[in-house]
């Protein structure tokens, strides 16, 4: 009988320093896949400011070709010319992200599946290893 009562609570015991352990790992978890949102946008928006320089440089290559050709070129063609490169101009500014002071972006509340690659073994829906224990 001590020994059921003394089992019970070992049970007990290791169930509750499991809870506790795994509430730590769920708390590190959502960080870190809260880091993994804001990263993704921090690329996104560093990859639109790379096209958008990219095409400034094009922009200005193309400006300095024109002022180069002056007369030499048929009147239509530079109109044409200054039309796309005025165009052009306005797009690289519109994709630009720097434009515009950004913030801090939005997270969403981390899914199961964004907090699993950072469980170390967790379950991230209940206090157990993945191998059930």
């Amino acid at each position: 009988m001590l020994e059921a009562v003394q089992s019970r609570e070992g049970e007990e015991r290791a169930r509750a320093e499991r809870e506790v352990r795994w509430r730590a790992a769920m708390e590190e978890a959502k960080e870190r896949a809260v880091q993994d949102q804001l990263a993704e946008v921090l690329r996104e928006e560093a990859e639109r400011w790379r096209e958008a320089a990219v095409l400034g440089e094009y922009c200005t290559a193309l400006e300095r070709r024109l002022g180069e050709l002056g007369g030499a070129m048929d009147e239509s063609a530079l109109d044409s010319a200054r039309r796309w490169l005025q165009w052009a101009y306005g797009y690289a500014r519109a994709i630009d992200p720097l434009t515009r002071l950004p913030g801090m972006p939005n997270t969403r509340e981390p899914t199961p599946d964004d907090l699993e690659p950072h469980l170390k073994g967790w379950s991230p829906y209940r206090p157990e290893r993945r191998d059930g224990r």
